[in-house]
Protein backbone atom coordinates (compact mmCIF):
# COMPACT_ATOMS: atom_id res chain seq x y z
CA UNK A 1 0.00 0.00 0.00
CA UNK A 2 2.85 2.76 0.92
CA UNK A 3 4.65 1.71 -2.32
CA UNK A 4 1.63 2.40 -4.36
CA UNK A 5 0.43 5.55 -2.70
CA UNK A 6 3.62 6.65 -2.82
CA UNK A 7 3.84 6.30 -6.27
CA UNK A 8 0.35 7.98 -6.70
CA UNK A 9 1.38 10.93 -4.45
CA UNK A 10 4.40 12.05 -6.35
CA UNK A 11 2.53 12.19 -9.74
CA UNK A 12 4.24 8.96 -10.89
CA UNK A 13 7.23 10.08 -10.92
CA UNK A 14 10.19 8.40 -10.31
CA UNK A 15 12.58 10.88 -8.67
CA UNK A 16 9.97 12.08 -5.96
CA UNK A 17 8.88 8.78 -4.99
CA UNK A 18 12.05 8.16 -1.74
CA UNK A 19 10.51 11.27 -0.47
CA UNK A 20 7.10 10.42 -1.21
CA UNK A 21 7.76 7.58 1.06
CA UNK A 22 8.48 9.26 3.17
CA UNK A 23 5.52 11.33 3.45
CA UNK A 24 3.44 8.54 3.07
CA UNK A 25 4.71 6.29 5.79
CA UNK A 26 4.32 9.30 8.50
CA UNK A 27 0.67 10.90 7.03
CA UNK A 28 -0.87 7.34 5.79
CA UNK A 29 0.96 5.15 8.46
CA UNK A 30 -0.35 7.64 11.42
CA UNK A 31 -4.14 7.43 10.41
CA UNK A 32 -3.95 3.93 9.90
CA UNK A 33 -2.24 2.67 13.27
CA UNK A 34 -4.28 5.29 15.04
CA UNK A 35 -7.55 3.45 14.38
CA UNK A 36 -5.54 0.23 14.84
CA UNK A 37 -4.52 1.44 18.42
CA UNK A 38 -7.55 3.22 19.70
CA UNK A 39 -9.72 -0.44 18.42
CA UNK A 40 -7.40 -2.33 20.93
CA UNK A 41 -7.97 0.50 23.17
CA UNK A 42 -11.40 -0.54 23.68
CA UNK A 43 -10.92 -4.20 24.04
CA UNK A 44 -10.99 -4.63 20.04
CA UNK A 45 -8.12 -6.80 17.61
CA UNK A 46 -7.49 -4.67 14.84
CA UNK A 47 -5.43 -5.39 11.40
CA UNK A 48 -4.55 -3.56 8.59
CA UNK A 49 -5.42 -5.18 5.48
CA UNK A 50 -5.02 -4.10 1.81
CA UNK A 51 -7.76 -3.41 -0.97
CA UNK A 52 -6.19 -4.68 -4.25
CA UNK A 53 -8.80 -3.12 -6.06
CA UNK A 54 -8.72 -0.09 -4.35
CA UNK A 55 -4.72 0.22 -5.33
CA UNK A 56 -5.76 -0.51 -8.92
CA UNK A 57 -8.02 2.37 -9.00
CA UNK A 58 -5.91 4.75 -7.46
CA UNK A 59 -3.02 3.69 -10.37
CA UNK A 60 -5.45 4.32 -12.94
CA UNK A 61 -7.52 7.25 -11.80
CA UNK A 62 -3.83 8.98 -11.01
CA UNK A 63 -2.40 7.80 -14.43
CA UNK A 64 -6.25 9.61 -16.05
CA UNK A 65 -5.13 12.79 -13.83
CA UNK A 66 -1.82 13.51 -15.26
CA UNK A 67 -3.80 13.63 -18.94
CA UNK A 68 -7.20 15.73 -17.20
CA UNK A 69 -6.13 17.20 -13.97
CA UNK A 70 -8.68 14.96 -12.41
CA UNK A 71 -8.70 13.33 -8.93
CA UNK A 72 -7.55 10.97 -7.44
CA UNK A 73 -9.22 7.86 -6.10
CA UNK A 74 -6.85 5.85 -3.65
CA UNK A 75 -8.03 3.39 -1.06
CA UNK A 76 -5.30 0.73 -0.67
CA UNK A 77 -6.98 -0.73 2.35
CA UNK A 78 -8.43 -0.41 5.87
CA UNK A 79 -7.97 -1.08 9.65
CA UNK A 80 -10.65 -4.19 9.76
CA UNK A 81 -11.76 -4.12 13.80
CA UNK A 82 -13.09 -7.34 15.31
CA UNK A 83 -15.00 -8.04 18.65
CA UNK A 84 -12.95 -10.95 18.97
CA UNK A 85 -9.49 -11.28 21.21
CA UNK A 86 -7.36 -14.21 21.15
CA UNK A 87 -6.26 -14.83 25.04
CA UNK A 88 -4.67 -17.30 26.16
CA UNK A 89 -6.30 -20.18 26.18
CA UNK A 90 -10.04 -19.12 24.41
CA UNK A 91 -11.01 -15.95 22.86
CA UNK A 92 -12.55 -12.70 24.66
CA UNK A 93 -16.11 -10.79 22.92
CA UNK A 94 -15.73 -7.12 23.30
CA UNK A 95 -18.47 -5.13 22.83
CA UNK A 96 -18.40 -1.87 21.11
CA UNK A 97 -20.83 1.35 21.57
CA UNK A 98 -21.62 3.46 18.89
CA UNK A 99 -19.65 6.41 20.54
CA UNK A 100 -16.60 3.55 21.16
CA UNK A 101 -16.72 2.72 17.27
CA UNK A 102 -17.73 6.16 16.42
CA UNK A 103 -14.00 7.37 18.37
CA UNK A 104 -12.47 4.57 16.37
CA UNK A 105 -13.27 6.05 12.82
CA UNK A 106 -12.57 9.61 13.89
CA UNK A 107 -9.31 8.67 15.65
CA UNK A 108 -7.62 8.76 11.85
CA UNK A 109 -8.87 11.78 10.08
CA UNK A 110 -8.06 13.78 13.63
CA UNK A 111 -4.49 12.57 13.66
CA UNK A 112 -4.47 13.52 10.12
CA UNK A 113 -5.89 17.06 11.26
CA UNK A 114 -3.36 17.43 13.87
CA UNK A 115 0.00 16.91 11.80
CA UNK A 116 -1.26 18.91 9.44
CA UNK A 117 -1.88 21.77 11.72
CA UNK A 118 1.27 20.92 13.22
CA UNK A 119 3.31 21.24 10.33
CA UNK A 120 1.34 24.54 8.89
CA UNK A 121 2.60 25.96 12.25
CA UNK A 122 5.99 24.57 12.08
CA UNK A 123 6.32 26.22 8.59
CA UNK A 124 5.72 30.01 9.74
CA UNK A 125 9.16 29.06 11.62
CA UNK A 126 10.84 26.90 8.92
CA UNK A 127 9.77 27.96 5.32
CA UNK A 128 10.57 24.53 4.17
CA UNK A 129 7.86 24.29 0.99
CA UNK A 130 7.92 20.44 2.15
CA UNK A 131 6.42 21.17 5.64
CA UNK A 132 3.16 22.72 3.53
CA UNK A 133 2.84 19.84 0.72
CA UNK A 134 2.91 17.16 4.01
CA UNK A 135 0.47 19.37 5.82
CA UNK A 136 -1.79 19.65 2.84
CA UNK A 137 -1.88 15.81 2.27
CA UNK A 138 -2.45 15.36 5.56
CA UNK A 139 -5.62 17.40 5.60
CA UNK A 140 -6.65 15.93 2.32
CA UNK A 141 -6.48 12.33 3.79
CA UNK A 142 -8.79 13.54 6.69
CA UNK A 143 -11.14 15.11 4.07
CA UNK A 144 -10.99 11.82 1.84
CA UNK A 145 -11.63 9.37 5.21
CA UNK A 146 -14.06 11.77 6.52
CA UNK A 147 -16.84 11.81 3.43
CA UNK A 148 -19.82 10.25 4.95
CA UNK A 149 -20.31 6.87 2.57
CA UNK A 150 -19.99 3.46 3.80
CA UNK A 151 -17.55 2.37 4.31
CA UNK A 152 -15.50 5.33 4.90
CA UNK A 153 -14.42 6.85 8.32
CA UNK A 154 -17.09 9.87 7.79
CA UNK A 155 -20.41 7.67 7.59
CA UNK A 156 -19.59 6.15 11.47
CA UNK A 157 -18.66 9.32 12.35
CA UNK A 158 -21.64 11.39 11.01
CA UNK A 159 -24.18 8.48 12.27
CA UNK A 160 -22.50 8.93 16.07
CA UNK A 161 -22.08 12.59 16.11
CA UNK A 162 -22.94 14.65 13.61
CA UNK A 163 -21.94 17.53 14.85
CA UNK A 164 -18.28 16.26 16.07
CA UNK A 165 -18.35 15.06 11.57
CA UNK A 166 -18.76 18.87 10.97
CA UNK A 167 -16.01 20.04 12.99
CA UNK A 168 -13.88 17.46 11.84
CA UNK A 169 -14.90 18.02 8.03
CA UNK A 170 -14.61 21.67 8.73
CA UNK A 171 -10.93 21.89 10.09
CA UNK A 172 -10.23 19.48 7.33
CA UNK A 173 -11.73 21.61 4.64
CA UNK A 174 -10.06 25.05 6.05
CA UNK A 175 -6.52 23.02 6.13
CA UNK A 176 -6.79 21.97 2.64
CA UNK A 177 -6.92 25.98 1.47
CA UNK A 178 -4.87 26.85 3.24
Amino acid sequence: SILVLALIFSSLRLELIPITIVLVVFVFLSHEMSHKFVAQHFGCSAEYKIWPLGLLLGLITAILSMFGGGIVFAAPGAVYISPYVKKRFAFKIAHLSEKEYGIISLSGPLINISIGISLLLASLFFPLELLSIIAKISFFLAFFNLIPIYPMDGSKVIAWNWKLWLIAIALASVGLFL
